[in-house]
């Protein structure tokens, strides 16, 4: 795998839009819909009785909406749920401000930033009247053993409801989902575009394990509202787990933020650039292919409007969420000695890719050759370059490579081309008919220009053969090896039908005589007269073997006579 993801995933392009979608939708709802919660968060509060949310309660006076929230809360949990004899709800208007009260107790003033629009506070106080009378009724035939009974029923249905549904969804997997997965990248596998099937199925996975933990979590959710004992601490944690993502934890400049508004401004930036790249897409295909430009024009001012209205849309959406960017100077700074310090390569492969963009010496579409890999440029971004080399293989290549090494550039300017086929014949050969021979090789080669023409040089006389360089001109340098494979094959026919020969190494080996005797040094002659005369006495001491083979015989008794 390339040192940057090729491709992030590889799905199906309908499941691709499908997932964009819903993510984009996601963000702009979850924005739309939190917002205007956050900006209520401190104006308002709710009056929760028994687990359940009643109605909200605003400022009032020096009182802020909590602290009356909280106080009405405290009272209908202290003389309403714990209440053995039945409990009335009644509206005093006797004063200025009516006042809700509970057994005569003190409950709630309704005051006229309570009052809904188009309703004065005594009606406002009377509807809410209404409401806590209901809902201590409901509280009383709750707490009967018919209903505890008919809970732990619907409890149990909704248990085996959500088995049913988890395997279901188990099912459609195993038995629908993952085959046409398989048959999708099947059939959507092209030469040079190699899909990932695991990668796909390990997002649907992903997919699947997300819908059966909500049904799961629904589940658990119906079931604690369905008791009046579980209510309570059911809403509590809840409260906890929205009050650990609304609370303000995160100090910058003036203002803190929570980690919602975190998660809102990652899912405005994924949507920023998911509506970049659609952009530069919709650019590509629709816009940028009328216009004429080549395709490396065409990629370039592609990049740059996705880079540009990244950075625009990016200072919107931070000015949008209520960032100061002012306040961002001293992360400049920061980031700016990071940069400094410990990010040398990564802003040097920025500038290196910003050069390559503007400057253009490597386009898009280009045949280029950088040390040992060469290869057809696919895509340059700010950070690397991907190459796809002549085995369909893509390489990611640091941008700085391109400006601080040579790099041959087959298609800068014009992708026509010379090519060198050097060929050797044997001497003796008629170099009219070895000269017609290549040209007409050439010639015959549809990949070859005919515009400048082919030419041969007689570049001079080898070892065992006569060299000549036949020079062509192709206008595809991704097929130069090809092209010249091709013209060997070629060559060799048209040169043995025409009765040239094409020549191997040889070698002639000349061995000179000397004289007769060989003349030695004294010193030597004496040293050989020394050696020969002590091999000659040992020789003499040792017995003949035929003198060993007369005493054995003799030696034996004369049995087998």
């Amino acid at each position: 795998m390339n040192c940057e993801v090729s491709t992030f995933f590889s799905f199906p392009p309908v499941l691709v839009r499908l997932i964009r979608t819903l993510v984009l939708g996601f963000a702009l709802g979850l924005l739309l819909a939190v917002v205007p919660v956050l900006a209520q968060e401190n104006s308002t509060a709710p009056i929760v009785f028994d687990g359940r949310k009643l109605f909200v309660v605003t400022e009032s006076g020096d009182f802020t909406a909590q602290a009356r929230a909280e106080s009405a809360n405290q009272i209908l949990q202290n003389n309403v749920i714990n209440a053995d004899t039945p409990v009335e709800v009644e509206v005093d208007e006797t004063g200025k401000i009516p006042v809700i009260r509970v057994d005569g107790k003190y409950l709630l003033s309704v005051t006229s930033e309570d009052a809904l629009a188009g309703r004065s506070p005594q009606e406002q106080a009377q509807f809410w009247a209404a409401e806590l009378r209901v809902a201590i009724q409901q509280i009383q035939r709750e707490r009967t053993p018919k209903y505890l009974v008919r809970a732990a029923l619907l409890s149990i249905g909704c248990v085996f409801l959500a088995i049913a549904l988890s395997w279901g969804f188990g099912w459609f997997w195993h038995h629908r989902l993952k085959p046409w997965i398989e048959r999708e990248v099947t059939d959507s596998e092209e030469p040079g575009n190699v899909q990932q099937p695991t990668s796909l199925k390990f997002g649907a996975q992903i997919l699947l394990t997300l819908i059966r933990s909500a049904i799961w979590l629904y589940a658990l959710i119906y079931i604690s509202d369905l008791f009046p004992q579980t209510r309570q601490l059911s809403r509590n944690l809840t409260s906890t787990v929205v009050g650990s993502f609304t609370s303000d934890l995160f100090p910058l400049g003036n203002e803190s933020y929570s980690v919602l508004d975190l998660l809102i401004l990652i899912g405005l930036f994924v949507a920023l650039v998911m509506v970049a790249s659609a952009i530069r897409r919709g650019l590509r295909s629709r816009v940028l292919n009328f216009t004429g430009l080549s395709r490396s024009a065409q990629e370039t001012i592609a990049i740059i409007v996705n880079y540009a209205f990244i950075f625009v849309g990016s200072i919107v959406v931070l000015q949008l969420w209520g960032l100061d960017i002012s306040s961002l100077t001293v992360f400049a700074g920061v980031l700016g000695v990071g940069i400094g310090l410990g990010l040398q390569g990564i802003a040097k492969e920025f500038l290196s890719g910003l050069v390559l963009i503007f400057e253009r010496p490597v386009q898009v579409g280009d045949f280029v050759e950088v040390g040992d890999l060469m290869g057809t440029v696919e895509r340059i971004s700010v950070r690397s370059t991907e190459m796809r080399t002549l085995d369909d293989i893509s390489i990611i290549v640091p941008n700085s490579r391109f400006l601080e090494s040579e790099v041959i550039n087959w298609s800068h300017h014009s992708p026509v081309s010379r090519l060198k086929v050097p060929v050797g014949v044997a001497y003796g050969s008629n170099l009219t008919t070895v000269r017609a021979a290549l040209i007409d090789a050439a010639k015959e080669h549809p990949d070859i220009l005919t515009q400048p023409t082919p030419r041969v040089f007689f570049k001079g006389f080898g070892d065992s053969s006569l060299d000549f360089e036949l020079l062509v001109w192709i206008s595809e340098p991704r097929k130069q090896f090809q092209i010249k494979s091709d013209l060997y094959f070629r060559l060799e026919v048209i040169l043995r039908h025409r009765g040239v020969e094409i020549p191997f190494p040889q070698r002639d080996l000349h061995v000179r005589s000397g004289s007769l005797p060989v003349e030695f040094s004294p010193e030597l002659a004496q040293s050989l007269t020394q050696l020969a005369d002590g091999l000659a006495k040992w020789l003499e001491k040792q017995p003949s073997v035929g003198s060993q083979d007369n005493q054995s015989s003799n030696g034996m008794p004369d049995s087998g006579r």
